[in-house]
């Protein structure tokens, strides 16, 4: 008889249908996918079988904004603005951008050029 240990077939996992539609997510299933409590996922039937998915609320391209950094510099201007701080105003754009490129040490001249702005 062969080593069980030593066995190739796949694993089937299986798990219980509960009250209200409960189903389970296998720990070593969540582990492999990341998944923690409170993600969403999205539920399909194709083929006859249900297909959960995981979803992101937050679309990739926005996640940054909820990173602890940046929420952390959200608060930082929530309560500048509360405590009634208000920021340079600049007439047009070109008075901001070189403001910026002076902050930053930069020549505005040479990053138009570069960017063919």
């Amino acid at each position: 008889m062969a080593d069980p240990k030593r066995r190739r077939r796949p694993h089937l996992v299986s798990t219980p249908v509960r009250k209200k539609g409960v189903v389970t997510i296998p720990q070593e299933i969540r582990e492999q996918l990341d998944l923690q409590e409170g993600d969403q996922l999205v539920v399909a039937v194709e083929d006859g079988r249900i297909v959960l998915t995981p979803a992101s609320v937050i679309p990739d391209d926005q996640a940054w904004f909820w990173t602890p950094a940046w929420q952390a510099k959200e608060d930082e201007v929530d309560e500048a603005l509360a405590e009634g701080e208000r920021g340079e105003v600049f007439q047009d754009g070109e008075d901001f951008l070189q403001s910026l490129a002076d902050e930053a040490g930069l020549d505005l001249g040479e990053i138009k050029h570069r960017a063919d702005v």
